[in-house]
């Protein structure tokens, strides 16, 4: 990639430079081009896409969340947030839990696997684009204008990114949220002038005191924790930030700290932290080129499944004319999808938490999907026709027998070096049929989905586009008019201060 970087030396004061890093960023920055920041604004777009779609169905954390924040006053040194679909001025940090909490609900909107080839930086770890409504809130507090919000946008994705490429959080039990929190106190105490040394202070705030672990994520059925870590995350940072302006003094040199997560894991000299940490200043060399698009609800680590599956059918579309025809389907699949959402746990999902992180619920809804198509008259069938979306994963659906029945015939099996060895790079899966009629089926090795860094950007960009119409429809008046508001290239400070303000069509209650 073109353009230029920051070291900061595992040798080093790490969280100064972070600080110094961001304050350059925001306020003596140099020139980033132009398809960095349309990708800022794909990524956005497709978050608020899924926020209004979760506040529109009422999904419960985001509910409880919203409702919250909305019963609350901004503190009088600060000059509040807005909650998505709501004009009232609030706390900003209960508006920041409440934003990303929704943001992040249907687990659909951009994730990155934490892998830089070129470099020799491949933790793994992995992230999502979770945090854009902390950058909306630090915008609206500082008086930045669009140009400048996306730049907060770009600068939360590049640190966050990058720390995904050398810390591997998930080895320790530590939830991947921790990297988004890192990356929002930074830049939101920057954003608001704070000083190198309060930025420092509010990255010790946040690694010291609140650590998320997975145990949100443990258990045969995932709850509303799973869906919010990020909204906790993000809360906290605000709060570390606000905290730290204010004159609180957190820790220095976190990563240097033989007691903080970073060396009490991966145990290093003193006077050295366990990473050297490279962050882009220019051009497009920033993580956010490696980060990828869902094309529906579903976990990542399944994409490249139902990628295959579509293939399949392009060149036999006959294959689901009769689901009783279909003796079995085996999915072969990397580690760490197989121990993921393969866990023979996922077999029975009760949650839509549990659904969407379930790799035989999540193929079996898609076969489900594509005989639909085919029985209405369609032999094309591509992501648009299986697009797996909010109705896919209500209680009704979760428990209908039809998909229980697919679900039985699905195998999966782990496909050994062959495919570890491609992953993160890659998502390498593919699936094959056992079919009565048609004997033996395979739709091939699929390692870049539609959707991935590496996948064709032009069907990619087409199909986002897409999800977010089908996502908004019914719950704003013209989702065409809100995608062009949402657009932040060029905007005043004023637009982006009330970006999130425009109104959300709450769905009936039990609907």
């Amino acid at each position: 990639m073109n353009g230029s970087k920051r070291l900061l030396s595992a040798t080093s004061n790490q969280a100064a430079g972070l600080g110094e890093y961001c304050r350059d960023f925001l306020f003596n920055p140099q020139s980033v081009s132009t398809a960095t920041f349309e990708l800022v604004e794909r990524f956005h777009l497709d978050s608020v896409g899924c926020a209004i779609s979760a506040i529109h169905h009422r999904a419960n954390a985001c509910t409880v969340l919203r409702r919250e924040a909305l019963q609350t006053l901004p503190a009088a040194q600060h000059s509040g947030g807005i909650c998505f679909g709501d004009q009232k001025l609030v706390e900003t940090a209960r508006s920041v839990a409440a934003n990303v909490a929704a943001v992040r609900e249907w687990d659909s909107n951009g994730t990155n696997f934490g892998f830089d080839k070129d470099a020799g930086r491949t933790a793994g770890e992995f992230g999502h684009n979770d945090f854009y409504p902390v950058a909306i809130a630090a915008s609206r507090e500082a008086g930045f204008d669009g140009n400048e919000a996306l730049r907060m946008m770009l600068l939360i994705d590049e640190i966050r990114g990058r720390l995904a490429e050398v810390f591997p959080l998930r080895m320790y039990a530590i939830d991947h949220v921790h990297h988004g929190a890192v990356a929002s106190a930074a830049a939101f105490t920057a954003a608001l002038g704070g000083t190198v040394s309060q930025i420092e202070s509010a990255i010790g705030l946040v690694v010291s005191h609140y650590v998320p672990f997975r145990a949100i994520r443990a258990g045969s059925q995932l709850s509303d924790s799973k869906g919010s870590s990020a909204a906790f995350a993000a809360e906290t940072a605000v709060l570390a930030a606000h905290r730290a302006i204010d004159g609180f003094q957190g820790p220095q040199d976190i990563f240097r700290n033989p007691l903080a997560i970073y060396r009490l894991n991966k145990p290093c000299p003193d006077g050295m932290g366990p990473f050297d940490l490279e962050l882009g200043e220019s051009g497009d060399a920033f993580a956010i080129h490696s980060m990828h698009f869902k094309l529906g609800l579903y976990e990542h680590q399944s994409a490249s499944a139902i990628q295959s599956f579509i293939d399949l059918l392009g060149t036999t579309p006959e294959a689901v004319a009769s689901l009783d025809s279909i003796r079995s389907v085996t999915i072969t699949i990397y580690e760490p999808a197989f121990s993921i959402i393969a866990d023979p746990a996922k077999r029975n999902p009760q949650t839509r938490q549990s659904a969407d992180h379930s790799l035989p619920y999540i193929v079996a809804k898609t076969i489900q999907k594509a005989a639909s198509s085919y029985a209405g008259g369609n032999t094309r069938c591509g992501w648009s026709e299986v697009m797996l979306l909010p109705e896919d994963y209500s209680n009704a659906a979760i428990a209908d027998e039809k998909v229980r029945r697919i679900i039985e015939k699905i195998h999966i099996v782990h496909g050994g070096p062959d495919y570890d060895s491609l992953y993160p790079e890659g998502i390498p899966t593919s699936v094959s049929i056992d079919h009565d009629q048609l004997g033996a089926l395979n739709g091939g090795r699929c390692v870049f989905p539609l959707g991935h860094a590496k996948s064709d950007q032009s069907a990619t960009v087409s199909l986002v586009e897409e999800k977010f119409e089908r996502l908004v429809t019914g719950a704003v008046r013209s989702p065409q008019a809100v995608c062009e508001h949402l657009r932040l290239r060029d905007t005043p400070a004023a637009h982006v201060a009330n970006l999130y303000a425009f109104p959300i069509i709450l769905r009936p209650e039990h609907q």
